[in-house]
């Protein structure tokens, strides 16, 4: 079995509410080769650690491909200071 290894990095507690009625897909990529990537169903609240430097983007999957909907750093994401409330992930 593999060992743990200490994180050094700070972490943030972040929140992201797709209040579209589509999947969304959250990558999030950060220092020390940190990546995530969820999908985030419609109308889900989706919370997550990531590194104070990580970058967040959330993408749109159809039959075009994929389409970058936004882009942020992880501390406009704070979970909180009323993040969690946002109206964000809403398709044009």
């Amino acid at each position: 079995m593999g060992q743990l290894i200490p994180c050094t990095m700070t972490s943030l507690l972040c929140c992201y509410r797709n209040i579209g009625n589509q999947l969304l897909i959250l990558r999030c990529c950060g220092p020390e080769d940190f990546f995530l990537e969820r999908v985030v169903f419609p109308f889900e609240l989706l919370t997550f650690a990531c590194p104070a430097a990580a970058e967040v983007k959330i993408w749109h999957w159809d039959a075009a491909g994929p389409t970058l909907i936004d882009c942020c750093v992880a501390e406009a994401m704070l979970c909180g200071d009323g993040s969690e409330e946002m109206a964000v992930g809403a398709l044009p």
